[in-house]
C-alpha cells in the first residue's frame, strides 16, 4: 500500500495535475449563486487570504474578521456567505495547504486580472497586519505569493510600503535604536 493511498491523498495527487483544484471547486461550490469564474476568483481569493493568515501556523480571531470583511467588500458576497467561505477556505488551508499552496495560486493567478492580483496582494498585507504586526513568516508568505501570481517586485514594496509600521523586523530595529540610548 502507498503512502499517499495510506493517507488518503492518492486521489489528490493525481489530480494535482489539472488546472482547477478541489480547493478551489469545494469553495467555489458553496458560491454556486454565482457565475463558475466569478465564484472560482473569490474561493482563490479566500484560499490566499487563509494562506497567509496561517502561515505562521496560527490563524486568529482578528485574521479571521479581517478576511471575512474583505470577502465581504472584494467578493460583494453577504456577510453569511462569506463567514461560509472563509470558514471553508481555513479548512482547507489546514488539511491540505502544504500541498494546495501552489495549486490554488497558480489558479488564481490564471483567471485573475492583474488589478485583482493587486487588490489580493494589498488585501494579504492587511489580513497579516490584523494583530498589528507582520511577521516575517508573514511577510515571506506574501512575497512568495506574489511571486507565483507573477507580480513584481517593485509591486510587492509599494504594497509593503502600506504596512511598514506594522512590519516586526522593522519595529525591532526601532526598538533596539530606543534601547540603545
Amino acid at each position: 500500500m502507498s503512502i499517499l493511498r495510506f493517507l488518503g491523498l492518492e486521489e489528490k495527487a493525481a489530480s494535482a495535475t489539472a488546472a482547477e483544484t478541489e480547493t478551489i471547486r469545494k469553495i467555489a461550490d458553496a458560491l454556486d449563486h454565482l457565475y463558475p469564474e466569478r465564484a472560482k476568483l473569490i474561493a482563490g481569493f479566500a484560499y490566499l487570504l487563509g494562506r497567509v493568515a496561517r502561515a505562521d501556523l496560527r490563524i486568529s480571531p482578528e485574521e479571521t474578521q479581517v478576511m471575512e470583511r474583505l470577502v465581504v467588500e472584494h467578493g460583494g458576497l453577504p456577510e453569511d456567505q462569506a463567514i461560509i467561505v472563509v470558514q471553508m477556505a481555513k479548512s482547507r488551508n489546514v488539511l491540505f495547504g502544504s500541498t494546495e499552496n501552489f495549486l490554488v495560486t497558480r489558479e488564481f493567478g490564471r483567471i485573475a486580472n492583474r488589478e485583482q492580483k493587486l487588490t489580493v496582494l494589498e488585501c494579504l498585507f492587511a489580513v497579516s497586519a490584523a494583530d498589528e504586526s507582520i511577521s516575517v513568516i508573514e511577510d515571506n508568505e506574501i512575497s512568495q505569493i506574489a511571486h507565483e501570481l507573477r507580480l513584481e517586485r517593485s509591486d510587492i514594496v509599494a504594497a509593503r510600503s502600506r504596512f511598514r509600521e506594522y512590519l516586526a523586523v522593522l519595529k525591532k530595529r526601532a526598538l533596539g535604536k530606543q534601547t540603545a540610548v
